[in-house]
């Protein structure tokens, strides 16, 4: 199971793993914009993962959702069930 920091600096279970698809990513920095720690623009512009369990579940997702491209993918770790892109 991963654990992500919360407010608190308590240890928060985290489900969702997040994947770049390089090829879509246009470097629009929305992702890092919302989940600054999980997310980072490289020295090409693409979006890198710096750390899974960065930000919480919902923050993830949400990063997720604003790619304007759909380059990230959201799966649950537990059922392997892709929650974004529908």
């Amino acid at each position: 199971m991963s654990y992500s920091k919360g407010s608190e600096d308590k240890p928060v279970k985290t489900k969702y793993q997040v994947k770049v698809i390089n090829d879509k990513c246009i470097g629009a920095a929305s992702c890092e914009a919302i989940a600054s720690a999980t997310f980072k623009l490289n020295e090409q512009n693409i979006a890198d993962i710096i750390d899974q369990d960065g930000n919480v579940d919902e923050e993830k997702l949400l990063a997720a959702q604003s790619c304007p491209t759909m380059a990230i993918e959201v799966i649950n770790i537990e059922t392997g069930e892709k929650i974004w892109p529908k």
